[in-house]
């Protein structure tokens, strides 16, 4: 199986790295890797007490937020939101293909 490799504008083989995962045991809800990511991957989400999504709205108990992988397919692997994650929350890995 090969891996999905490619070049820097230095000429330095680059391996991308994907999404997989976000720990969100780890998240604290900062967004900072949604603002890096310009790709519409990522969302923030709202949990309740007993760490079951809900629709962020008033009324709703909401315990915290955290963020989830929603487009995964829109990744380009540069890993943005790892490097501007503060809680080292990211599961990435290179794409393999046959």
């Amino acid at each position: 199986m090969a891996t999905l490799t490619g070049l820097t504008f230095g000429g330095q083989v680059w391996t991308p790295q994907f999404v997989e995962a976000v720990n969100q045991d780890k998240c604290i809800g900062c967004g900072r890797c949604f603002k890096a990511c310009g790709r519409n991957v990522l969302i923030l989400q709202a949990l309740n007490e007993n760490g079951e999504f809900v629709e962020d709205e008033e009324g709703e108990e909401i315990e915290r937020k955290v963020m989830s992988i929603i487009h995964p397919e829109y990744c380009i692997g540069c890993q943005a939101c790892a490097r501007a994650c503060p809680k080292n929350c990211y599961t990435h890995s290179p794409l393999e293909h046959n």
